[in-house]
């Protein structure tokens, strides 16, 4: 009876690992993916009832010469380029539904091609089916993420287990009170150095990480932006305080800079060496840089209006600085020319040089609205005058209402604001009639108007 029994359980036994072997389900994880490099995931629907050899017969089957020899399945499974079909299947109100899975060695396009050949398979068994394509992993892409987690783990255990040298150990007590020192400053709670709160004068930079090394070379009054768009803490200081941008010498540091100059009152730009960022220099470095600054009006003329790089601005800069220095240790004091009888013409062209700037409109238009501009310059809020013809003052606006305000009024003759004169509101103003247009500062202004004049505050 035992002998019988024992019979019985290997012929199930043996029957199983057939139908496994037969179903595609015969090879083990390790073997199916050890030289995989990618695994196409697919679902399929048929309308009736079918079995896991069914859908395995319907891949091989209706694909066979489809793409030609090289890209035949059976081939391919024989040399081991594509590993075993499984099939997952479920039925549900007479239909069934199910999952494939076909590893693969091969490149990238064939396997796009394979999975593309899957979906042409519109019958499994007696009944009409329907194969989609979900997607298609590299394997190899999963591998990485594993080597990468694995090495972090791998590198943290042998950090805990090493010694660290004296210097790593000054170092990592120098961190902790640098970050002890920074705080958060404003309803943005963006990181700052101590000294922000109270300072007179301030550095903007890009992100925590220059706050911190600024920090630790003892510079206590930088305050750093935190993104791409400007907060409104950033803005109110600038009003208040005298401010540098300090951003790094990329292109990530041009776009925050030009950003910076459009919405806040910067009075000076200084950058990070070109190709380097803040948070990377050294102590020497950042001094230099900050030597270096250039007034914010420089900036704006010379560079975004001109088109002219920053750094070669500041190559002249110190090109002319050297020339000077030199002109002067080389070139002796020289002596006092004896002065000659004047002739009677030179007098009058001279003195024709003198009168002819005096003779220009521009000083005497901003003495004409030097009342309103103090008036203006004076506001903590970023604010517009309205004039008419006698100078009165029609209404007083935000700026953000300018353009809606000149649309709707047709009796303004002057506009005196505390922001930049772009070409937008060039274009609404000359509309509008206005005559005078007196702002800060010019950016980015390529045509104007015969009938409106404009004026800056610097001129």
């Amino acid at each position: 009876m035992k002998r019988k029994k024992t019979v019985l359980h290997h012929i199930l036994a043996e029957k199983q690992k057939f139908e496994k072997r037969k179903e595609g389900d015969g090879m083990s994880a390790k073997d199916e993916f050890g030289t995989t490099k990618y695994v196409i995931y697919a679902e399929f629907e048929a309308n009736g009832i079918v079995e896991r050899p069914d859908v395995v017969g319907a891949i091989f089957g209706q694909t066979e010469g489809l793409l030609g020899d090289d890209l035949d399945l059976r081939e391919l499974q024989k040399t081991g380029r594509i590993g075993r079909i499984r099939v997952e299947v479920h039925t549900k109100a007479g239909k069934t539904y199910g999952t494939i899975t076909v590893p693969s060695s091969l490149d990238r396009v064939e396997t796009a091609i394979l999975a593309a050949a899957l979906e042409t398979i519109d019958r499994v068994g007696p009944a009409e089916a329907k194969i989609k394509v979900l997607r298609i992993e590299d394997v190899r892409a999963t591998k990485r993420k594993y080597i990468i987690e694995r090495a972090k783990e791998i590198l943290e255990t042998l950090m805990e287990q090493e010694i660290p040298e004296t210097q790593e150990l000054t170092e990592e007590v120098k961190k902790a009170v640098r970050a002890k020192e920074l705080i958060e400053y404003g309803p943005e709670k963006l990181p700052a150095g101590p000294h922000v709160p109270f300072s007179d004068s301030i550095i903007v930079v890009e992100g925590r990480a220059d706050v911190l090394n600024l920090l630790k070379h003892g510079i206590k009054n930088a305050i750093a932006v935190e993104g791409t768009s400007v907060p409104e803490t950033i803005i109110k200081l600038s009003k208040e305080r005298i401010v540098t941008a300090f951003t790094d010498g990329d292109r990530g540091g041009e776009l925050i800079l030009k950003e910076l100059l459009q919405v806040a009152d910067i009075d000076y730009v200084a950058r990070a060496p070109e190709g380097k960022e803040v948070e990377e220099l050294t102590k020497k470095e950042i001094v230099k840089a900050l030597r270096s600054k250039v007034p914010a009006e420089q900036v704006i003329t010379e560079i975004f209006y001109k088109g002219r790089n920053f750094y070669d601005v500041i190559k002249e800069k110190e090109k002319a600085k050297a020339k000077e220095e030199k002109h002067r240790e080389v070139k002796p004091p020289a002596p006092a020319p004896v002065p000659k009888p004047p002739e009677r013409p030179e007098p009058k062209e001279r003195e024709e040089k003198i009168v002819k700037p005096i003779q220009q409109p521009r000083p005497s238009e901003l003495d004409e609205f030097g009342e309103f501009i103090e008036k203006v310059k004076s506001s903590k809020e970023s604010v517009a005058l309205l004039l008419d013809k006698d100078k009165n003052v029609i209404a007083e606006i935000p700026v953000r209402e300018l353009t809606n305000q000149l649309k709707e009024r047709k009796d303004v003759y002057a506009v005196v604001f505390n922001g930049v004169i772009t070409q937008r509101l060039i274009d609404t103003v000359s509309e509008s009639g206005v005559k005078y247009l007196v702002g800060a500062r010019k950016y980015n202004v390529v045509r104007r108007p015969v009938n409106l004049k404009i004026v800056t505050f610097a001129e």
